[in-house]
This record gives C-alpha cells, sequence and structure tokens, in this order.
C-alpha cells in the first residue's frame, strides 16, 4: 500500500541529528529520502557508545545513525567537485524538497542557494534548519545541541534546586526541531500544491527550542519575574529511603502527586499517581480499600488544602499501601477505578513489557545488513488509510549508489566506475567495503 507521501522526492543533505530525524518522519510516510553522504565529514556515523557491543564499530554499526536514518537510500558524493555538484544539480532538477541543517552560509557558498535552486527547480522546496537562522546577526554562528538549548533558556531552567544550570543528558532539541522540520516539509508541500511555486521555509533550532519555554516566557511577560528553581517539578518529589528529602513547590495545585515505590521496592519499581479533584481521591480512597489515616477528620484529607498541608503524611500512607503490588497491577487498578497512575518505565520496559506499545507496534523488527534483526522505534501515530511504517533499515553509507547514479540519474555503469576512480563517490585512498566492491562488477 503506498504511504501519504509516495512520489515525493527528497534530497537530504542533513547529518547528525535534528535534521534527520526530520526526513526519518516524512520516509516513513513513504516519500523517497536520498541521503548525501561523504565518510570524511560524517559526524552523525560515529559509534561512540551507540554501536551494539556484539559488532565491530564502523560507520555502517552507529546505533544512533541507525535509529535516526530509517526509511532513506545513501548516496556517498563528493559535492566539492564538479562532477559531484553536477550530480547534485541533477539531483534537485527532479525532486520536489531539499532539506540541510548546516550553519546558513553552507549551501550559499556551494553555489546552492534558494535562488541557485529556483533556477535548477522553479518549484522547489527548500526547507533549512540552521542553529539560527538565515537572518539576523547570528546568521552565520554555529552550533550543538546543548548550545543552542543553553540560548533557548531551557538549560536555565533546568537542574536541581540551588544548583548551576545542568541541561539535559540528550539533546531533545534535536528531535523537536526534527518534528517541526517535518511540518514545515508539510506546509510547503501544501503550499505549493495550492500555489504552484515553491519556497524556502528558514527554520531556527534555537528557536524552536524557545517554543518549549513557554510557561517561563509567560510568567516574565505577565508578572515581570524570571522563574527560579527553588524546588523539583511537580511529580519528582519522591526520594529514596535514607536520603535527605527536598521540599517541592508546587503551589496549590493537585495533592496526591507523586511518584511512588512499588512491590519489590527496586531501583525501577515505581508508579506515578495523580488526583486532580477530591472526587478523584475518594476513588483513590476506595481502591486502598478505606485505611483508617485516609479517612480520619485529623488530618483533612478530604479537601486539598488538608492534603496539601500534610503531604509526608499522605505520601507515606499512600506508598506503604503501594508497595504492596508491582507497578503494572497497581495502574491498572488504580485506572479501572477512575484514578490517574501508570508506571514509571525504564527502556527495557517500554520495549519488553508495554502491551500498549506493544499494540500499537511501536517497537517492530527491523533486519539491518550489518546489525543484524534489531527493534527500531516506528511512527507514534496511524493513518486508517495509508502505513506510517519504517520500511527499510538505515542505510549503509553509500549502499545505494549504482542504484542512484544509473537506475535514476542514467549514468552508464563505466561512469559508476570512473567516478569511485576519481574520489566522486569515494575517497581515492579510503579502503571501499566489500558492498561497493561488488556494484563495481
Amino acid at each position: 500500500m503506498p504511504g501519504a507521501l509516495e512520489g515525493i522526492r527528497v534530497v537530504d543533505f542533513s547529518w547528525v541529528r535534528a535534521g534527520p530525524w526530520a526526513t526519518r518522519w516524512l520516509g516513513a510516510l513513504g516519500a523517497e529520502i536520498i541521503k548525501i553522504e561523504w565518510p570524511e565529514n560524517e559526524r552523525g556515523r560515529s559509534g561512540n557508545r551507540t554501536t551494539p557491543q556484539d559488532v565491530e564499530e564502523n560507520p555502517n554499526t552507529s546505533g544512533n545513525f541507525n535509529d535516526t536514518n530509517p526509511n532513506k537510500r545513501s548516496l556517498s558524493l563528493n559535492v566539492r567537485t564538479p562532477k559531484g555538484m553536477d550530480i547534485i544539480k541533477r539531483l534537485i532538477s527532479m525532486s520536489d524538497i531539499v532539506l540541510e541543517n548546516f550553519s546558513a552560509r553552507v549551501l550559499k557558498r556551494w553555489g546552492l542557494s534558494y535562488e541557485e535552486q529556483c533556477k535548477i527547480k522553479p518549484d522547489i522546496i527548500y526547507v533549512s534548519m540552521s542553529g539560527y537562522g538565515h537572518t539576523g546577526r547570528n546568521l552565520g554562528y554555529t552550533t550543538f545541541g546543548p548550545v543552542a538549548q543553553a540560548v533557548s533558556g531551557l538549560t536555565y531552567l533546568s537542574g536541581l534546586p540551588d544548583k548551576p544550570p545542568a541541561g539535559w543528558g540528550w539533546s531533545y532539541m534535536d528531535d523537536t526541531g526534527g518534528i517541526y522540520g517535518a511540518m514545515c516539509v508539510l506546509t510547503g508541500l501544501y503550499y505549493r500544491n495550492t500555489t504552484g511555486r515553491g519556497l524556502h521555509i528558514d527554520q531556527s533550532q534555537m528557536i524552536t527550542g524557545i517554543t518549549l519555554t513557554g510557561p517561563a516566557i509567560l510568567d516574565f511577560t505577565v508578572n515581570g519575574r524570571a522563574p527560579r528553581r527553588e524546588g523539583y517539578p511537580p511529580g519528582n518529589r519522591a526520594h529514596w529511603p535514607g536520603t535527605p528529602l527536598v521540599n517541592n513547590y508546587r503551589g496549590p495545585t493537585v495533592a496526591p502527586h507523586n511518584a511512588y515505590r512499588t512491590h519489590p521496592g527496586g531501583y525501577n519499581d515505581w508508579c506515578v499517581i495523580v488526583c486532580n479533584s477530591d472526587e478523584e481521591w475518594q476513588r483513590l480512597v476506595q481502591v486502598m480499600g478505606e485505611p483508617a489515616w485516609a479517612t480520619s477528620s485529623e488530618t483533612g484529607f478530604e479537601t486539598l488544602a488538608g492534603r496539601l498541608r500534610h503531604q509526608e503524611a499522605l505520601d507515606e500512607g499512600i506508598e506503604a499501601w503501594t508497595l504492596t503490588m508491582n507497578k503494572y497491577e497497581l495502574a491498572d487498578i488504580c485506572q479501572a477505578a477512575g484514578v490517574r497512575a501508570m508506571p514509571v518505565q525504564s527502556a527495557e520496559d517500554r520495549v519488553e513489557h508495554d502491551a500498549q506499545l506493544s499494540h500499537r507496534q511501536m517497537y517492530r523488527e527491523v533486519e539491518h545488513p550489518a546489525l543484524g534483526v534489531r527493534k527500531m522505534q516506528n511512527a507514534p501515530f496511524k493513518l486508517s488509510e495509508t502505513p506510517a511504517v519504517n520500511h527499510r533499515p538505515g542505510p549503509l553509507i553509500g549502499q545505494h549508489t549504482r542504484e542512484i547514479v544509473e537506475g535514476l540519474l542514467g549514468f552508464s555503469h563505466e561512469e559508476l566506475v570512473a567516478g569511485y576512480e576519481d574520489g566522486t563517490f569515494w575517497p581515492v585512498n579510503r579502503e571501499r567495503f566489500p558492498y561497493m566492491e561488488e556494484m563495481l562488477k
């Protein structure tokens, strides 16, 4: 069954995470993604700690790369040569979209500004995903996830109370920026389909991060105050036995609102419970068997004000009950009674134990030529009439060079071989992979 974007071709210059994350989802929707790569400048293929421990580390075995780049074909190409640039221009002439996440001046330096692309294909849709945008004083600045995170304000908001800003362990801004990038592509396609014209969509990675700081911006613009890390945010008040209890400022919102230990009390045994109203609290009381501590008039737990006044005693009573069952059993019992509760899940829980994610086919086995059969996250949405699915694994570097150069562009096999010999399709002084030697026979 064809995908929703069947027939749409993307020339993908993106690398590392943000740009590839955008084209990953376009590919899942059926678009043809041609990923332009060069082995001497492909940081995204670095194995580091993401290569599975049971395989050799090389440009084809990076777990991060293969998680970020399914549904794509790879063309290894030196765009800094006249022959390589000619091939790029021929690809653009028969494509719908050009997407990249370099700093703002790179494609212009290559002679591929939006104006030059329009000379090649007048209705081309060009999506640039630079750190700071293609206009303004910072247009030439380079960036990396933690850098953009800092200037967006996210780093200032994160970290422990009374400690320096910490940032996050993963660049979630790349993933957010990638989703915005896919949105930009779909917007461009709609615009072209309604007007017949292409356009340049200038996305700033830093500014997409600012959209995640809405409450902090609102607090400043309305109240004139900057947020401070005075306590843990809601839902993070739980603490390990024997460690100091850090006061969690939450304001007059809801209680209970916490993560509670569950049986057997190990590192990964937690469940979050939230009662958003007095009625929900009464449901939880009934589920717990109406214990005396919960119904006592002395504590006043029947009202939100009483529960907020005595949160320590409230949490102690609830956790004494939650420790009697495992987190999945607990969540099911609470949900059946209309109480908001779900287990705190590790990566193993999500991949191996979550029945809902299994039903939604969120982790699907994909066979990769270098990594074997591995589970990979699938599209987080379902379309009723067409698939949204990983239909091919992340490509080996240059895996589809012959397929694209001969099959799509119409070059002869002799021209392909000559391109390998003169360094157009692979560095002359670099050893080729066996599959490259095979395609040259």
